[in-house]
């Protein structure tokens, strides 16, 4: 049987972490940037981590089950 090939859109959005949990970037930080404020702005810049009911699906993307 063949490997199983890494999503390449996956592997571009998603890192682990050490704990094995997956990490992602917060969306709408890229432009139409003048009309958000510095507080929004300042709270998308943050790393966050994935939620639980997706964690399943991201894992077999990444092929990490």
């Amino acid at each position: 049987m063949p490997k199983m090939k890494t999503n390449s859109g996956a592997k571009k959005r998603f890192a682990l972490t050490g704990t094995g949990k997956i990490k992602r970037k917060h969306a709408f930080k890229r432009h139409i940037l003048t009309k958000k404020t510095t507080k929004q702005k300042r709270n998308l810049t943050h790393d966050g981590l994935i939620a639980k009911v997706d964690e399943n699906n991201v894992k077999k993307l990444l092929c990490l089950k």
